[in-house]
C-alpha cells in the first residue's frame, strides 16, 4: 500500500500544459519517454467535446426515456420527416373539425329557417282555409252591401245535353 501511495507521488499530474510540452519532444511517447499506451488528455477531451454521439443501444430501459436520452439529436434527426409528417395530418384534422363544426351551424340555421318556413305555410294556409269557408263568404257578402251576389234560394239544376 505505501508503495502505491510513493509510486502516485513520483507521477507527475496530467495537465494541459504537460500534454503539450511531451507532444512537442515526441508524440508517440508518454510523459515518461514510454510509448502511449492509451489516448493523451488532449485526445480524450477531443474526443468528448465533439458533438458525434455515440450509437444508441437498441434496447430502452425507463431511465434511459425518462433521463432524455432517447431525444438524442441523431435520433431527432432521423424522425424529421415522420413529426412533419404528423404536423402536417395534425392541421389536416384541425382543419376538418372546423369545416365540419361550420357545417354543423350551417345546418343548425337552416334547420330553424325550415321549422319558421314550416310554421308560416301551415298559418297561411289555414288563414285561407278559413277565408273560403261557405259561412265565411256568406258573412262577407252580407257586409257588403254593394255586391250584386245572393244566396241562392233554390238548389242548382242539373242540365243534360244529349249526346249526338
Amino acid at each position: 500500500m505505501k508503495e502505491d501511495d510513493n509510486n502516485k507521488e513520483k507521477e507527475p499530474k496530467l495537465t494541459i500544459e504537460n500534454v503539450k510540452e511531451t507532444e512537442k519532444a515526441d508524440p508517440t511517447k508518454g510523459l515518461e519517454g514510454k510509448p502511449d499506451e492509451g489516448p493523451s488528455l488532449k485526445e480524450v477531451i477531443l474526443e468528448q467535446a465533439t458533438e458525434d454521439e455515440a450509437p444508441q443501444s437498441s434496447n430502452f430501459t425507463l431511465r434511459k426515456i425518462l433521463g432524455g436520452d432517447i431525444l438524442s439529436t441523431r435520433a431527432i434527426r432521423r424522425q424529421v420527416p415522420l413529426l412533419m409528417l404528423i404536423t402536417v395530418i395534425l392541421f389536416i384534422y384541425i382543419s376538418n373539425r372546423y369545416s365540419c363544426q361550420k357545417n354543423l351551424i350551417e345546418i343548425d340555421r337552416l334547420s330553424k329557417e325550415l321549422v319558421d318556413a314550416k310554421y308560416r305555410a301551415l298559418a297561411s294556409s289555414s288563414e285561407l282555409t278559413e277565408r273560403c269557408r261557405e259561412s265565411h263568404v256568406l258573412d262577407l257578402l252580407k257586409n257588403n252591401q254593394d255586391s250584386v251576389l245572393k244566396i241562392a234560394s233554390q238548389p242548382p239544376y242539373i242540365i243534360e245535353v244529349p249526346e249526338q
